[in-house]
């Protein structure tokens, strides 16, 4: 690895850190950058994931999509944890910090806020950072394309459902418009450039080094990914830093947890490590922006729910690269 990259973390810091002196003290810059939003997707923050996705994408070989049936157990995996367990751990760390452990700290009014927001990340999946950590532990491109997709179509019918249940509200509206313009911006339209670009370079070979020359940009947009997120959020770290520490615990236990169920589901039944890595990411990670969304419509632009749906925004990326980093440490197990 270059230095860059095996200095990943510290400039992930450095870039909260200013994210954080970017949102107090140059509050316009960060107003404008927040102004850019269609369908509760930020547009900055779309074309810089859009840049991380894109040279994963040149990697996906559509030839090879007609092997993926012969790995099936890699699919089945994500596919039970993201649906069947993780959303119901999810609730039920946040029911037991916040009904129970946090209680003598948090109103109980606030406490349900804050439960609502956690249901909400624990129901929704990933969709687009999953591609960044999936090329990070050199996953699959094919696969880990199959496995968000697969998932997103899931998400389409169960997620609505799920989260009705959990919340106990029955007139749930699912913002459509962020789920279909997420999937275009992060998924339909990168895949589309990754092939056009495959197929101009025309070699594994050319394809490989090419991939090679884009990755630090790809680096180079997740860090400036990290700055604006925390920058969007500095005010509210700063004047509600003992909240957000609270909210973070059972994220940060949900995420370690579910993460450590996948993974070793897959080493038990001997998934290859570029499928086994991917599988395990997807679940562990969310994606926000529908949370978010949905917190928004609900319950309020300032309410505790968007608050815990913005948390998980902020504990995600840093609690991610530590699982890349141990995924890549214990990528020789699977062999």
């Amino acid at each position: 690895m270059s230095i860059f990259e095996r200095y990943l973390s510290l400039w992930i810091a450095l870039a909260m850190g200013a994210g954080i002196l970017l949102g107090n003290f140059a509050p316009a810059v960060i107003t404008a950058i927040a102004a850019a939003e269609v369908a509760s997707v930020n547009l900055v923050v779309a074309v810089l994931i859009w840049a991380m996705v894109y040279p994963m994408m040149v990697g996906v070989d559509p030839a090879s999509l007609r092997n993926v049936a012969k790995q099936p157990r890699g699919l089945m995996i994500t596919l039970v944890v993201n649906w069947l367990i993780k959303p119901f751990t999810m609730a039920a760390l946040a029911v037991l910090f916040f009904q129970y452990i946090f209680a003598p700290w948090i109103p109980p009014e606030d406490a349900m806020q804050y439960i609502a927001g956690l249901i909400l990340l624990g129901a929704a999946p990933c969709t687009a950072m999953v591609f960044v950590w999936s090329q990070l532990t050199r996953g699959d491109e094919t696969y880990t394309l199959l496995q968000v997709s697969v998932n997103d179509l899931i998400m389409v019918i169960a997620f609505a459902p799920i989260v009705a249940f959990l919340l106990g509200v029955t007139d749930l509206t699912v913002p459509w418009s962020t789920l279909v313009l997420s999937v275009v911006l992060f998924i339909a339209l990168p895949l589309v450039a990754g092939l056009i670009t495959r197929k101009q370079l025309g070699s594994l070979e050319a394809i490989s080094a090419f991939q090679a020359r884009v990755k630090p940009y790809s680096m180079v947009g997740l860090i400036v990914t990290v700055m604006i997120l925390f920058g969007l959020q500095g005010q509210v770290i700063v004047s509600k830093p003992f909240i957000i520490v609270l909210i973070a615990v059972p994220i940060i236990l949900q995420s370690y947890g579910i993460f450590a169920i996948a993974y070793a589901a897959a080493f038990a039944l001997k998934v290859p490590h570029r499928i086994a890595a991917p599988c395990a990411l997807i679940g562990t990670s969310n994606f926000f922006e529908l949370a978010v969304a949905v917190a928004i419509s609900l319950f309020g632009l300032n309410s505790g729910a968007a608050l815990a749906t913005v948390v998980g925004v902020l504990v995600e990326v840093p609690v991610m690269l530590t699982l890349v980093a141990f995924a890549n440490r214990t990528r020789v197990r699977f062999t």
